[in-house]
């Protein structure tokens, strides 16, 4: 797969983009102690926070449109090249363990696919036609939402996932690290993260990777947040699938009830496992059929459930 732009052409919009500025009071950093490099970049590094702290009102805006149609069966999907891609893809792997999703429920999809993970995938990212290709499977629905992420904001990957998912009614959000960006254009929501230049010219895997992860772990862990997957700020969905996510769940049903080892394993026990029904039959004095019902009536959430069987 190649490219058809102009060298010129895409030399001339790098030169207008804050992530490519060259920097030139760091020309001699080759020549500086490691440690002093070091410190250079985690100065860098802390400058990242406030970048996103700045785009707040608008990733809370996004977070709500995003769970409201998660309440209702819709996926989050996110779409990207290279490092953006990447990180789209771990954060949608790590949903399933972390928040106990439904196969699909969370989605990476990334430019070159899964291979793009490990190896470049030459070109993948000038085409806008691929994104398409790649979403056209999930058949796309107005529940869902594609979050488009891309440091540039102009990656034709992530600009076509996003426009062939928003028409087709399907909620937009466009990640990029970049003021102006095509990307923000073409969303229904546009989160700009202006990290600014990198410590290596156009190296955008370090302060725009960061703000990207950043984001997106608002994203996903705001949104199961709202959707009952947490409480407090306990993870009471986690998917026990290994021993330290088994310990993990004892240790949960144990924090949210204050019960003793003996009575948090018999609540495991009487729920085959399962975190969220295994507090409510200790924190209501039910047993594991009722406390299923009272979730699945509530809608998973359990400060509802314990609501309806204590009130």
């Amino acid at each position: 797969m190649t490219s058809t732009s102009d060298p010129r052409d895409l030399r001339d919009q790098l030169d207008t983009l804050t992530t490519e500025a060259f920097r030139p009071e760091l020309a001699d950093i080759d020549r500086l102690p490691t440690l002093d490099i070091a410190r250079l970049m985690n100065g860098e590094d802390a400058t990242v926070a406030g970048a996103v702290a700045a785009r707040l009102p608008e990733i809370a805006a996004a977070v709500d449109a995003v769970a409201e149609r998660m309440a209702r069966g819709g996926r989050l999907v996110y779409a990207g090249a290279g490092t953006a891609g990447r990180l789209g893809v771990l954060d949608a792997s790590e949903c399933p363990p972390t928040f106990d999703t439904a196969p699909g429920q969370v989605v990476g999809v990334i430019a070159g696919g899964p291979q793009a993970l490990v190896v470049p995938v030459e070109g993948a990212e000038d085409s806008r036609e691929l994104a398409e290709r790649d979403l056209a499977p999930l058949r796309l629905v107005p529940d869902d939402t594609v979050v488009g992420v891309s440091a540039s904001g102009r990656t034709p990957y992530a600009v076509g996932a996003v426009e062939y998912a928003r028409a087709r009614g399907t909620l937009t959000i466009g990640l990029s690290c970049n003021p102006g960006s095509a990307l923000a254009a073409a969303a229904d929501h546009g989160i700009e993260v202006v990290t600014g230049p990198e410590l290596l010219t156009g190296s955008t895997r370090l302060k725009a990777g960061t703000a990207q992860k950043l984001v997106l772990n608002m994203l996903s862990t705001i949104t199961m947040i709202r959707l009952g997957k947490t409480y407090g700020n306990l993870m009471v969905d986690v998917r026990a699938s290994n021993d330290k996510l088994r310990a993990r769940s004892r240790r949960i049903v144990a924090l949210a009830t204050g019960a003793r080892d003996d009575a948090v394993e018999r609540a495991l026990a009487a729920t085959d496992g399962e975190v969220k029904p295994a507090i409510l039959t200790l924190l209501a004095d039910v047993d594991g059929p009722t406390a299923t019902r009272l979730l699945h009536e509530s809608g998973g959430h359990l400060r509802a459930a314990l609501a309806a069987a204590t009130g």
